[in-house]
């Protein structure tokens, strides 16, 4: 069946504007819905983007919505507005996989936690659980359980471990995603796939606090085809909880409302490859370099710096896999053939780290954030490439950095900021010469998502993106 080129129309329309209309009463939730799982249909069997649909929910909870606009009730920022979540975060009554095998027939029946619940408050509807790595832990999203593919190039992989979220907004079956980014799981597929992902600052959007803690590394965040669309979301899940325990308890800015504000004159620092030596493609650095212009041009003070850090892959291995041993260590006894060999890995790792090697990474987390606090004393941003190549094949692996199953080599600029915590942002800039994305990595000091989604709009507006689709679209 050929995809109607009105329900098109709609899968692409960005979000602030499907929000306009729905309170205009000029599009109903429900006609959004069936566009966006008409859709769903023909590509998903193509990009395997999602591992559940809520159909049936999804639907209820659109006609509530439809209903709501004709009683003139008062509107959430986000009604009637389709999203999907990633099957890392536990969904009441909604099967939740953790990108596993193990976990295939899960399905959770403790209440929805609070980023959630904040988006249902919003008026969001949930249409889906989006493909993950096993237990999140690769920058790819193969698992037992399915491969996600890139909607550019179906060969390729969208990255990870938010790969499927990514897939599914760049293919124009999720208006809006949420993603987590324990290691630069927002910013790689985000970039692999062409569209717009923001990691905040650590505690910006509270986790849900589980008995073994929450991950000292990992945020949740927007997954978007444009900047305002993620400043939206933003707005509706970000702030503090007194649940969250690790969470920043200032409120947050007014994200859309920054976005409408002037941008001053920034220190903007760039830096091709953080000082690591690492390989960058030379298309990813053409793009990259392009982008860096671009903020010249508008009158930033643009210079060459970087931080002097150690590159920190080694240092994750031991420092972020330790903790996420607490609770998947089981399954390397109890389930040792049924979880991924890269899982498996990591689990090895993790299991066979010594106490004095993690109080020594410890060491070198708090010397990572230290270094970072003085850098952006005396800068605004820094930019990176957000990978160091375009989109890499399926079942692809390069593990020339660090020891663990990681493909560092792939994408190493983007794990630094979640030890630092400083927020960071992947911006498409650009396509390889066989029509792959290249990401812009913006980063910001500490608590200032402001800075950075002003810039990134400030690129989209120099070099739009979102009116290019992919192939599989």
């Amino acid at each position: 069946m050929a995809l109607s080129s009105a329900d098109r129309e709609l899968a692409f329309t960005p979000v602030y504007q499907l929000e306009e209309l729905i309170k205009q009463k000029r599009l109903s939730p429900v006609e959004l819905l069936d566009a966006i799982f008409r859709r769903i249909e023909e590509i998903n069997p193509k990009l395997s983007a999602y591992l559940t649909l809520c159909k049936e929910e999804a639907f209820k909870a659109a006609q509530d919505a439809e209903r709501a606009v004709a009683r003139g009730d008062n509107l959430g920022p986000l009604h009637g507005i389709p999203v999907s979540i990633k099957d890392l975060v536990e969904t009441k009554g909604i099967r939740t996989t953790f990108g596993s095998a193990v976990f295939r027939d899960h399905i959770p029946q403790t209440e929805d936690g609070t980023m959630l619940n904040r988006l249902k408050g919003a008026g969001a509807i949930i249409i889906g659980k989006t493909n993950t790595p096993e237990c999140g832990l690769a920058a790819h999203t193969e698992n037992r359980l399915a491969n996600t593919r890139n909607p550019w190039n179906t060969n390729r992989s969208p990255g990870g471990s938010s790969g499927g979220a990514a897939a599914a907004v760049a293919a124009g079956i999720s208006p809006l995603a949420q993603g987590s980014d324990g290691g630069g799981s927002i910013r790689i597929p985000s970039s692999l796939s062409g569209v717009y992902g923001i990691k905040p600052t650590n505690g910006r959007i509270p986790l849900d606090v589980h008995d073994w803690g929450v991950s000292h590394v990992t945020c949740l965040g927007p997954i978007t085809r444009n900047v305002r669309d993620a400043a939206m979301m933003l707005n509706a899940i970000a702030g503090p909880d007194k649940s969250d325990y690790t969470c920043i308890r200032t409120p947050h800015p007014d994200y859309l409302k920054a976005l409408d504000s002037k941008m001053q004159t920034l220190r903007i620092a760039w830096s091709l490859d953080l000082g690591y030596g690492v390989h960058v493609d030379p298309e990813v650095a053409g793009a990259f370099e392009k982008a860096v212009k671009v903020f010249e041009s508008l009158g930033h003070r643009v210079e060459e710096a970087a931080p002097k850090t150690n590159p920190p892959f080694e240092l994750w291995d031991i420092n972020a896999n330790t903790r996420y041993f607490i609770p998947y260590g089981f399954l390397l006894e109890q389930h040792p053939d049924e979880i991924t060999d890269y899982l498996k890995a990591y689990l090895e790792i993790a299991r066979d780290s010594k106490g004095i090697d993690v109080a020594k990474s410890w060491v070198e987390v708090e010397k990572i954030r230290g270094t970072l606090l003085n850098f952006f004393e005396e800068y605004d941003l820094l930019l990176t490439p957000t990978t160091a190549v375009p989109a890499f094949k399926i079942g692809q692996r390069d593990k020339s950095l660090g020891k663990g199953v990681i493909d560092w080599a792939f994408c190493p600029f983007t794990a630094l900021f979640n030890f630092s915590r400083n927020p960071a942002a992947s911006v498409p800039c650009g396509f390889s010469s066989d029509g792959l994305p290249v990401g812009l990595q913006i980063v910001g000091r500490l608590e200032d998502e402001v800075t950075v989604l002003q810039a990134s709009a400030a690129l989209e507006k120099a070099c739009p993106w979102a009116d290019r689709y992919p192939p599989v679209s």
